[in-house]
């Protein structure tokens, strides 16, 4: 199979590396290989975290220009993270800004939202965006972000995925008590990109 790079970025508690954790899950119960890495940051305080799923490839590592996919669970982490694309890249972001702490004590400036997608949609393949905290909300569950990036990935067909094998795989792993918010929340996404 083609190897696809797939990088996922985001901040502490937005469960980024759930996600790429499932996605390599449901790789493997499809029969195509996959590794997943992680590295976390300082995700227990809101810290940058990065995680990785290269498919059809032994090597985890994504180089710089090497992403063949980025997923952002926040702006401006979407846009701290756009050297790993290149022109052939897919972006896929969550539009809904989590300013950094810095920030909300007025020690930083948040980054122009439309500016930044406007450089990364320049500069890349397609870029799909999606308010996921606002679909999150939607699905009865606003914890449930990753399952709409998750969601948004399988729903663009950029990845030889389909729904129901990540579905399966979400349902064996979600806790009873979220497994249907965080269904409705993998809908969602898969819809807003189809619509994106």
């Amino acid at each position: 199979m083609e190897t696809k790079r797939i990088v996922f970025v985001g901040v502490g508690g937005q469960g980024n590396l759930l996600a790429s954790r499932l996605l390599g899950e449901a790789c493997l119960s499809a029969g195509i290989p996959a590794v997943v890495s992680e590295i976390h940051g300082m995700a227990q305080r809101g810290g940058i975290v990065e995680s990785a799923v290269v498919m059809g490839a032994s090597s985890p590592i994504v180089s710089t220009g090497e992403a063949d996919i980025l997923i952002g669970f926040e702006p401006s982490e979407t846009l701290r993270a756009f050297n790993k694309c290149n022109k052939n890249t897919v972006v896929i972001t969550n539009i809904h800004p989590l300013p950094p702490f810095t920030v909300a004590i007025g020690q930083g400036v948040y980054p122009d939202i439309d500016k930044a997608l406007d450089l990364i949609r320049d500069n890349v393949s397609l870029l799909i965006t999606l308010d996921g905290d606002e679909l999150a909300a939607k699905a009865g569950n606003p914890l449930s972000l990753n399952m709409v990036m998750l969601g948004a990935l399988v729903g663009s067909k950029i990845i030889p995925l389909d729904e129901d094998i990540l579905k399966e795989t979400i349902s064996k792993t979600t806790k009873q008590a979220f497994l249907e918010s965080n269904l409705k929340a993998f809908d969602f996404g898969v819809a807003a990109s189809k619509v994106g």
